[in-house]
């Protein structure tokens, strides 16, 4: 049975216990704004002390994720857990991407489950199901595919699949898949696109359409999918693509984001094959010669920047109620005015 104190949705106290993991990343500090706003008294697990996070209110606790007693002593008593924490990026160890992706989802599930946490909010992605080839309007029916060209794709489908494998009637899931997050305070997709701005080619005719997805957007879907995984637990187990719902083609978005922050747009091209050929080459040279560093070009990329993957984001609508509040212009006025104010380092 669960301790009185930890059942917070009645009485004077609305709110509920909530971890986010990661909370002190992009996405996750967002979702926890979202969630303090709303009442909720919010606890983050992350490898590193935020200062951001102390200005509003928040219980931080540091740990890695791939410890799974760490992971259990954070998740017990809360009500819901945001698992946000993983390590993304194209290139790298497939072992570490492992250790925290995998097995630090495994974690995570194990200490809901044994602590009794009804609510798990698992922050996957749609490169879970991309094939290498164009995906147009496709919905959450899409399978896996039978193998993946970098490591990070590889190991959130596994953790994806564990997380829906879970849900049962003591713990509910919802699964969502946001692509290529951006806004102001992204620390990885507008610094790798403003860094690379002189050394940047188009790769392909540039008429690939993606979908994209505003900080503040994706935030309300985890929120919005928490409520309603509370009130319809037939919703466990499911898993929602999430999007601003407003296809663009991919080129024209970069050199929007390049302009927001005062770079030309990209104007030099490479063919999707070339640049295919190019990135094998380059990997196995890297391995080769034991390189640590990421290559210039690799074959997951190649095939992300020539091809469309934009999806049907019908059933996030339908069951949680979700619909994109802020546009791709506005989102980019406000990514303007902070890279107005900000400086990345080096990549």
């Amino acid at each position: 049975m669960r301790s009185p104190q930890t059942n917070t949705s009645a009485g004077n106290h609305p709110g509920k216990n909530i971890l986010v993991t990661g909370g002190g990343g992009f996405l996750g500090s967002a979702i926890v704004r979202l969630l303090v706003a709303k009442g909720h008294r919010v606890t983050s697990f992350s490898r590193q002390r935020y200062p951001h996070l102390d200005t509003l209110g928040v219980k931080q606790l540091r740990g890695d994720i791939g410890n799974a007693g760490a992971v259990k002593d954070a998740v017990r008593g809360q009500d819901a857990v945001f698992h946000v924490a993983a390590k993304a990026g194209v290139w790298g160890a497939a072992k570490e991407y492992f250790r925290i992706n995998v097995t630090g989802t495994r974690h995570v599930i194990t200490g809901c489950s044994s602590c009794r946490v009804p609510m798990l909010i698992y922050t996957s992605s749609p490169s879970v199901v991309f094939d290498g080839g164009d995906m147009q309007g496709v919905d959450e029916s899409v399978p896996y595919p039978p193998r993946y060209h970098a490591p990070y794709p590889w190991t959130k489908a596994k953790a994806e699949r564990a997380v829906r494998a879970a849900a049962d009637e003591n713990l509910r899931t919802i699964t969502l898949r946001p692509h290529l997050i951006w806004g102001p305070g992204d620390n990885h997709l507008v610094p790798r696109i403003t860094a690379r701005a002189d050394r940047l080619r188009q790769v392909g005719d540039g008429r690939n359409r993606v979908d994209t997805i505003y900080i503040d957007n994706a935030a309300k879907a985890h929120v919005l999918a928490m409520e309603a995984l509370e009130n319809n637990p037939a919703l466990s187990g499911q898993v929602y693509f999430i999007s601003d719902d407003a296809p663009i083609r991919l080129w024209d978005m970069i050199n929007r984001i390049l302009v927001a922050g005062g770079k030309p747009a990209v104007k030099r091209r490479v063919s999707s094959k070339m640049a295919y050929v190019m990135a094998t080459l380059l990997e196995w040279g890297y391995r080769f010669f034991g390189i640590k560093n990421e290559p210039p070009m690799t074959r997951f990329v190649a095939r992300e920047l020539a091809t469309a993957h934009w999806f049907d984001i019908s059933a996030a609508k339908r069951d949680l109620g979700y619909s994109a509040d802020i546009s791709i212009d506005t989102g980019m006025q406000r990514l303007k005015a902070w890279l107005a104010e900000s400086a990345f380092p080096a990549q």
